[in-house]
């Protein structure tokens, strides 16, 4: 091979319903590491991509909801094995991205791999956490359930590009929501390369969809997009005035809301006031630690049914009742 060969350089897309546009605006931006060095270049969404990326996810809500627990997670199964794959290449992309060492960067993506088998293993288990048979006094059995909310737009960390990310994309498509996902502004690309992952790893199109871009540019209006059931603040953590206003923007058709925030424990040496668990924000979350269910629960709603069970009453009849009832709590 001769010494003088070009280099072929990646053209980084967006992923929308399961297809890579470029953004339909023709914008695109630069995309450097922690030293300044140019790695590539991003699209730069617009709110068209936005809204095109909500359509493609809704579209994809109705087979996505409704496939088995079971088959979502051998899916998020499948993408764990996919990054597997290419686990050098997402490697290389982390430690440019977040200026880790090599070691350091390899340990972020084993990290987020094993994070997408963690969430596959829950698929079909949360139901038995969440749901169950409620007592009730009468001659009724009464049932809860849960059920995902629906279209979910996700503001990713802005400072962990892929651990971060794959912890708030893999809880909301587990439990069987469809995702928005605005990628972190400054690293993009690691998110951009998850896109074609997930193309590959038996995911129906639509399910998750990622945009780069400016966030605020791109939080805005999906925030206040009537088809989108609930929003996670996560990537908007470092600007307040920022998650205040989509917070506002999101109460108008009542979303689902993940504030950027997460609770912590007291510090060894704290106390009173100061030591009380209290928000902090979210650009100091350990995102290797033990993900817990929080994130599971936080977009699921509850369907409640109840069902007469036969039992006669006193004068020797049934209840009367014919069907079962049904009600949703969030």
């Amino acid at each position: 091979m001769s010494d003088g060969r070009l280099s072929v350089f990646k053209t980084y897309k967006l992923y929308v319903g399961g297809k890579f546009p470029r953004s339909e605006s023709g914008r695109v931006y630069e995309v450097t590491d922690s030293k300044g060095a140019w790695l590539g270049h991003a699209p730069q969404s617009s709110r068209k991509d936005a809204r095109d990326a909500v359509v493609a996810a809704r579209k994809a809500f109705g087979g996505w909801s409704g496939a088995t627990a079971y088959n979502r997670g051998q899916i998020l199964y499948r993408v764990a094995e996919m990054l597997e794959g290419r686990r050098e290449q997402f490697v290389r992309e982390v430690a440019d991205a977040e200026g880790l060492s090599k070691s350091k960067a390899a340990a972020v993506v084993d990290a987020a791999i094993d994070r997408w088998v963690w969430y596959a293993g829950w698929t079909d288990k949360i139901g038995q956490i969440v749901g169950g048979v409620n007592p009730v006094a009468g001659p009724f059995l009464n049932l809860s359930t849960p059920e995902p909310t629906g279209v979910v737009t996700v503001l990713a960390p802005q400072e962990s590009s892929f651990l971060g990310l794959v912890s708030v994309i893999a809880p909301v498509i587990a439990t069987g929501n469809t995702a928005v996902v605005i990628a972190s502004a400054d690293a993009p690309l690691p998110a951009l390369s998850l896109g074609e992952v997930l193309a590959t790893s038996d995911l129906p199109g639509g399910v998750v969809n990622i945009l780069s871009g400016r966030t605020a540019e791109l939080a805005v209006p999906l925030a206040s997009h009537q088809d989108v059931n609930a929003i996670d603040l996560t990537g908007a953590g470092g600007d307040a005035e920022l998650a205040k206003e989509l917070e506002t923007a999101a109460a108008d058709n009542l979303k689902r809301v993940l504030r950027p925030s997460a609770s912590r424990r007291p510090a060894k040496g704290e106390q009173g006031e100061k030591g009380a668990d209290r928000p902090q924000p979210v650009n100091k979350a350990d995102w290797s630690a033990d993900p817990g269910t929080h994130r599971l629960t936080a977009f699921l709603e509850t369907k409640t049914v109840w069902h007469p069970t036969g039992a006669l009453g006193a004068s020797g009849s049934s209840s009367g009742l014919s069907g079962p009832a049904v009600t949703r709590a969030g």
